[in-house]
């Protein structure tokens, strides 16, 4: 499922969700059709990186960003972190 923020550029993909919960950017929820922009929350404000994965602390929730903007992904009200890319194993 693609996402959009309500108040910045951001836009996901879902690639991993749980069945409840509110997924948000610049503290305002995500929507499947932007309308109007609003204003960011200064204390989600950190901005979202293109190409790069989101998790929650828990890994119930993984978004892909598509497009980058200046808020930064909640969910639940909680920051969502930057997932660590998986180590390839080394060619000895």
């Amino acid at each position: 499922m693609k996402l959009k923020s309500a108040v910045c550029d951001t836009e996901v993909l879902l690639v991993k969700a749980p069945q409840a919960g509110t997924l948000s950017c610049g503290g305002a929820p995500m929507v499947a059709e932007r309308g109007e922009k609003g204003d960011i929350d200064p204390a989600f404000a950190e901005g979202t990186k293109m190409g790069k994965r989101y998790t929650d602390a828990a890994g119930t929730l993984e978004v892909l960003c598509i497009k980058p903007g200046a808020g930064s992904l909640a969910f639940d009200g909680a920051a969502l972190q930057l997932k660590d890319a998986k180590p390839l194993p080394s060619s000895d």
